[in-house]
């Protein structure tokens, strides 16, 4: 074997690719659920808010035939629609019902599962404090099921404001595609203030969110960058970034694609990281590679973190006609 100087060694430019990155379970569902109802309903297919939080995938499906609205009142009278992975409120189905509109509900099996603790709960009278974003789609899906008995806390600034009627009966939810460090401090600071606080049945930070973190955090202790791909409105590539941050990182950017790559940030960088947030194709992970590669850094190696082998089904509205009857 040849001998390698000191000096060839820390020249070496590497890439390290986190793996599991991209499309999770509920996002592959999501995009296949709209494909699927272009490819038997035809164009246009309606889509309440972007199906998934990634510029590109908005994109490709309306080119396709898919046109993104804000609000039901904007889908005509009897027209399908299908509702996004976030998921909405009791409201939005009864606005739907109303219209005559045949629906579709992506809504993530992870985001339902959230949506039935705070039916439960509220049932029983608990006041739910409902860690997440304001104005995120998925905590105003959440709220919606149970408007008068959800209380946000939005991040860990939140804790010490929150009000609750009886500090005997409150219980958390979270939103699925938080940071899980961030998660579990305010969940500590809030079991200070509030010593009766039960948690729920089971974690609610999805599986992608959480395995994605673990991946990110390997590769950013052995890189001075992470280049974390996704928009700028997906929680959780967002999360991605402050948890490269977190965890060894000298710089972490979020982009959309390659063309956001700045050669400025490759300066005096010898191992440069790559993750992709869980609503982002692969195909713009392998754009960014391709990119590196011709700044000098071809060398690339995939770090495997945990294994994932979770499929979710098709919405069940897909496995029958939703075209009104002759």
């Amino acid at each position: 074997m040849t001998s390698q100087t000191p000096a060839t060694i820390t020249d070496r430019r590497r890439v390290l690719v986190a793996k599991p990155r991209g499309y999770c379970a509920g996002v592959d569902r999501a995009v296949e659920a709209v494909e699927r109802a272009l490819a038997q309903y035809g164009a246009p297919i309606y889509v309440r808010k972007q199906i998934v939080h990634n510029t590109f995938v908005v994109k490709t499906l309306e080119e396709r035939g898919a046109i993104f609205v804000d609000q039901t009142e904007e889908v005509p009278e009897g027209a399908i629609v299908v509702f996004s992975a976030h998921g909405v409120s009791p409201a939005v189905h009864q606005e739907a019902a109303q219209r005559n509109l045949k629906t579709v509900d992506a809504t993530c099996p992870l985001v339902t599962k959230v949506h039935n603790e705070a039916k439960r709960f509220a049932a029983q009278d608990y006041d739910i404090l409902l860690i997440g974003h304001e104005g995120h789609e998925e905590v105003e899906g959440t709220a919606g099921e149970a408007p008068d008995h959800v209380r946000l806390v939005d991040g860990l600034e939140g804790v010490e404001t929150v009000q609750v009627r009886d500090p005997s009966k409150v219980v958390w939810l979270s939103q699925t595609t938080l940071s899980v460090d961030e998660t579990t401090e305010t969940v500590t600071r809030l079991k200070n203030r509030f010593p009766g606080l039960i948690d729920p049945p089971s974690d609610d930070i999805c599986y992608a969110t959480s395995n994605r973190q673990t991946a990110v955090k390997e590769i950013a202790a052995q890189a001075e960058l992470v280049i974390v791909v996704g928009s700028e409105n997906s929680s959780n590539s967002k999360r991605l970034v402050e948890v490269a941050l977190d965890y060894g990182a000298d710089a972490s950017y979020l982009v959309d694609d390659a063309s956001f790559l700045d050669p400025a940030w490759l300066e005096g960088v010898t191992t440069v990281g790559v993750t992709s947030g869980a609503s982002v194709p692969e195909i713009l992970v392998e754009g960014v590679l391709a990119k590196l590669a011709e700044a000098g850094f071809g060398d690339v190696e995939e770090i495997e973190s945990v294994k994932e082998s979770m499929r979710f089904a098709l919405p069940h509205e897909l496995r029958k006609d939703l075209r009104p009857r002759a």
